[in-house]
């Protein structure tokens, strides 16, 4: 990198302070956690797509595709739940959790159940999110200073602190618009580093003739993830992913708050829609990026052994390095500076806004004037320990990463079925939810440790299905405690909606099913 490269940066930098400055004034807490419920789908819809478009997404599914052992195309299997997940959510879930008009999605079980619920659940999200985020700054942070002529902890400093005063300042609406901003950023890196690559490659043709042919399998029906080495297969991944992607849409803090961000409801189903579409396009981008780069480091010896051994994530900065031009790499360092700052803003404001809700103002006493302020008390304590945790990560965070993983999938089933037995079953009591809740947790923890040739995904379906039945058993034995009328149930058919997303559905695993004759 040169002069050129760190004006490009400071640019970004300096804008984005401005962004932050340009939303400051927040009246109450419904505005600055939920942007006064004022957004259309576009930004909603961008903004999400932003923090599931995360820098680890940039930076390791790619070379997951095209470097890693045992890796290829298989990355695609992480994307097909996700339109069957927003069917449910668009249908079941979320739009009764809208019309209640609540910030902390968790507040929603204290009114169908206990506030011991809600606390129990608010808390696991915000530990788990904190720790998550700061793997994943440091990780960032880690692979930058490999390439940038900067020492770690400027890079930590640097992503931390500039997320921070800008989600501070503006709140929801400095998050989604600069979600928007650095989601088409990243989107056109991956399309220079796509162009680039091929360019280097010597166009189409020279890449079909080098590529590792045994990379481009995505689908194995044959594995049911049962056994040690049998991850990625149809259906583990398929129905695995419904629970996970389900419960991380529809009852995750960071996730769903942008949902209770919408002027309407029906801009929450378009935002559903349309990242139901907007994921699988993008992830094949990223993951043919990783094949066409990974075959330009197989057939170049330079670029292969500048890539240290053992370490393939790095593949990526080193292309932009060492093949961008001056200018280009700034833009492109951008683009990772704005994957971890997505996903930091948004992890700052979430945590502040369950923070706030879920303890400080459970029983909706603050005036607003208290509420801002220990709102903003909150995000800047988040984003302290956020930052401050990033650099004590060191070097365990490779394994980290996949920890985080395992555990939000320990926790994802289970979370889901309370809130689905807070929606659409009635018969279960806060006790059942509760023992039901620490039912399923302990049974995937027991598959953890116990019985590993259990693919991970797989828990968050044997989770849900544990927390729901225990949770109805106890609730029938001990049959104490009311259970609050939420009103009647109505499910939200939307055929044209519905209908394009299981067409979709089923698109992309034919089209993922012939991608190596395509190829």
């Amino acid at each position: 990198m040169n002069e050129f490269d760190y004006i490009v940066i400071a640019i970004y930098i300096v804008g984005f302070l401005f962004l932050g400055k340009l939303f400051t004034g927040a009246k109450d807490g419904k505005e600055y956690f939920l942007g006064g419920r004022s957004f259309h789908w576009f930004p909603l819809s961008l903004s999400t797509a932003a923090t599931q478009l995360s820098a680890i997404s940039f930076i390791s599914a790619p070379a997951f595709v095209g470097l890693k052992k045992n890796g290829g195309m298989m990355w695609l299997t992480y994307e097909f739940a996700v339109p069957l997940a927003m069917i449910f959510l668009m249908m079941v879930l979320i739009p009764p959790m809208y019309k209640a008009g609540i910030v902390s999605v968790y507040s929603y079980l204290e009114k169908r159940f206990s506030s011991s619920t809600r606390i129990l659940v608010s808390s696991v999200f915000q530990i788990s999110r904190a720790f998550a985020t700061s793997v994943m700054v440091y990780t960032i942070a880690l692979i930058l200073t490999s390439v940038m002529d900067i020492p770690m902890w400027q890079t930590i400093t640097i992503i931390g602190v500039v997320t921070l005063i800008y989600s501070y300042s503006g709140g929801m609406k400095a998050v989604v618009y600069g979600d928007m901003i650095q989601m088409i950023i990243l989107f056109f890196g991956i399309l220079i580093c796509l162009g680039v690559g091929l360019h280097e490659l010597g166009g189409w043709g020279d890449f079909i003739q080098n590529v590792d042919r045994s990379r481009l399998t995505a689908v194995d029906f044959s594995s049911m993830g049962l056994s040690e080495g049998s991850e990625f297969g149809f259906w583990p991944m398929l129905i695995g992913g419904f629970f996970l992607y389900t419960s991380y849409y529809g009852t995750d803090q960071s996730q769903v708050q942008r949902l209770f961000s919408a002027n309407k409801l029906e801009t929450v189903k378009k935002t559903l829609l349309f990242n139901g579409l907007l994921r699988f396009p993008i992830t094949f981008i990223y993951c043919l990026m990783g094949l066409i780069i990974g075959t330009l480091a197989i057939t170049q010896t330079d670029f292969l052994q500048a890539i240290p051994k053992g370490k393939p994530d790095l593949m990526i900065p080193i292309f932009i390095r060492d093949y961008l031009p001056h200018g280009v790499i700034g833009i492109l360092m951008i683009a990772i500076l704005s994957a971890a700052m997505s996903s930091l803003s948004s992890a700052i404001n979430s945590l502040s806004a369950a923070t706030v809700e879920d303890f400080a103002n459970r029983d909706q006493s603050l005036s607003n004037e208290k509420y801002i302020k220990y709102s903003k008390m909150a995000a800047l304590f988040w984003g302290v320990v956020c930052i401050v945790l990033a650099f004590f990560t060191g070097d365990i965070a490779p394994t980290v990463i996949e920890a985080i993983n395992k555990v939000g999938s320990v926790f994802y089933g289970p979370i889901l079925a309370t809130f689905v037995a807070a929606v659409l079953l009635k018969r279960i009591n806060a006790i059942g939810a509760n023992v039901g809740i620490l039912a399923g947790v302990l049974v995937n923890v027991y598959l953890w440790l116990f019985v590993p040739s259990v693919f991970w995904f797989w828990w968050n379906a044997v989770g849900a299905i544990v927390t729901l039945s225990v949770g109805y058993i106890v609730s029938l034995i001990s049959q104490k405690g009311n259970i609050p009328d939420l009103g009647k149930l109505e499910l939200y058919v939307d055929r044209n909606k519905i209908l394009t997303l299981i067409l979709f559905f089923i698109g992309i695993i034919l089209f993922s099913v012939f991608i190596p004759s395509m190829i």
